[in-house]
């Protein structure tokens, strides 16, 4: 038989004042509510600063000291983000002088050149598959494959050849693409292609060492960008594999050869916590004195939201500015 216990006694328990006790949440913390016609900025000031509502204006907030103080903003990106809609709120931001560089994985080209082609893209892969038509586009894999082919042959990368090829080529809609306004506006663009996991890759037209070369070039190009990276923020927008491994190993390859790349911020947006991301851009790489955030959410809601709240924080530094100019003398 178990022996039966006597009853917990809370008379005796101790008790500590609550004024004393401390506390996560505080009234100053809590949200104002919206009022109609206020500004995006007094939006964003009225959000709670608890939790994730705190981490995006912090990472706000570090991008635009960043690149006030002129220090390198890098943007990655799985394909996920061109194929929800955001292709023009980034080729704002590098037209804005708030993108010092991107990076992608190999799937980014191919829907970022078919919107650029025939202003659709996205194929239905279920029924697809089913029909063994899957990836088959003929368009797309040649415009791709003849990119990558010539720049290998000029010594470029991926990202330049294929950039290179959206602007220069008879693209109707390239004006909204990410790799044609890169190479446009002259900012450094890598794109980070793993053999096999492109539509292109399936075609005659594909070259396996034009990719390999190109996307290596890539690399190294994206190795230079890193160590410039002290004191300037990297976001990973939903990359959960390809784009933390290799910015990993760019940064370890930075600090080998002695660049000082310590103390940065990195910002992690994803629908959910996966591990690569959590430690290989979040956690791992700030150890040295930086700041690493995961932002959990839709990109299509999370970028923008970022991409206005940059904007909106360099215009009121500008306008600071203009205030604080003194008057000509008449």
């Amino acid at each position: 038989m178990s022996r039966r216990l006597p009853p917990i006694d809370r008379s005796r328990i101790r008790t500590v004042p609550a004024r004393r006790r401390p506390s996560k949440v505080k009234r100053s913390e809590e949200a104002v509510p919206h009022q109609p016609g206020a500004s995006f900025t007094e939006f964003l000031d009225g959000l709670p600063g608890i939790l994730g509502a705190a981490d995006l204006n912090q990472v706000i907030a570090a991008a635009a000291r960043a690149h006030q103080r002129k220090k390198i903003l890098l943007w990655g990106f799985g394909a996920h983000l061109i194929k929800v809609g955001l292709a023009p709120v980034v080729v704002d931001l590098m037209q804005r002088g708030m993108v010092g560089g991107l990076l992608m994985n190999g799937a980014g080209c191919v829907h970022d050149l078919e919107l650029a082609m025939m202003g659709r893209t996205s194929e239905d892969v279920a029924p697809a598959l089913d029909d063994g038509t899957f990836g088959m586009a003929k368009e797309t894999s040649e415009a791709l494959n003849q990119a990558i082919n010539a720049g290998h042959a000029d010594g470029l990368g991926m990202g330049a050849a294929v950039g290179r090829a959206i602007e220069t080529g008879r693209f109707p809609h390239k004006g909204r693409s990410v790799l044609a306004s890169a190479h446009r506006l002259g900012i450094p663009v890598t794109v980070h292609a793993a053999i096999g996991t492109d539509i292109h890759h399936m075609h005659p037209s594909a070259d396996g060492a034009a990719l390999g070369a190109t996307s290596h070039r890539d690399f190294e190009l994206l190795t230079s960008l890193v160590a410039t990276l002290e004191g300037g923020v990297l976001f990973n927008i939903g990359s959960a594999v390809i784009l933390p491994e290799v910015f990993l190993k760019a940064l370890a390859l930075a600090r080998n050869l002695g660049h000082e790349v310590d103390k940065f911020t990195t910002v992690n947006l994803d629908f959910i916590r996966h591990y690569r991301p959590s430690v290989n851009v979040v956690e791992r790489p700030t150890r040295r004195g930086g700041k690493g955030y995961s932002l959990v959410g839709h990109h299509e809601i999370l970028v923008p939201m970022i991409a206005a709240g940059l904007i909106e924080a360099e215009a009121a530094r500008e306008a600071r500015s203009s205030r604080k100019r003194p008057g000509k003398k008449r």
